[in-house]
């Protein structure tokens, strides 16, 4: 009996490190114009990764997250934006629709990806970690809505979410941005 609790106690002290072994860095994902994006790539920068749409209360926070992406692009952080149709049909563009939508009304720059799921039974892998403790080793944060902010250290762990309705501007995300 001693055995199989020692044996059963090793089994999940592997399954809590196995999850937080995983990082950013282990997903690929695809950008606005379909190709491959390797998040290695991001290697030694803090990500702001968020689910964006062009027709939501909070579509307004574009200008705010390039602005973010602006002041701090040269220090090591990048801003990553997944547009998501998953909340009232919000993001019913194309991803062509989409780019000049980012690019005309709010000058992005920062990096947008291709259309996807961010909750339920078919959001991608990525957002599965973002999202899942047992893959995250950190917390579960479901996406709310639109504009949900997912903050990832410069080694690729998830260090914390902000929600929709808070500012890109916050200080909670300044300051973490400018923390070192």
């Amino acid at each position: 009996m001693k055995s199989f609790l020692l044996s059963f106690i090793f089994f999940l002290s592997c399954i809590g490190l196995t999850a937080q072994e995983k990082t950013l860095y282990d997903f690929k994902v695809k950008d606005i114009d379909g190709n491959a994006f390797d998040l290695s790539s991001l290697k030694g920068k803090k990500v702001l990764i968020v689910n964006v749409a062009s027709k939501c209360g909070l579509t307004p926070q574009y200008a705010q997250l390039e602005e973010l992406y602006k002041k701090y692009k040269d220090q090591n952080f990048v801003i990553l934006g997944f547009p998501s149709n998953d909340f009232k049909g919000q993001e019913p563009g194309t991803n062509a629709e989409i780019k000049e939508f980012c690019s005309l009304n709010y000058g992005v720059t920062f990096p947008i990806m291709d259309k996807v799921t961010v909750v339920g039974e078919k959001k991608i892998p990525l957002y599965q970690w973002l999202t899942e403790k047992s893959k995250n080793g950190l917390l579960d944060a479901e996406v709310q809505w639109n504009f949900q902010k997912f903050m990832i250290d410069e080694n690729g762990h998830l260090a914390g979410f902000v929600p929709p309705k808070e500012s890109p501007l916050s200080d909670k995300i300044v300051q973490w941005v400018e923390r070192k």
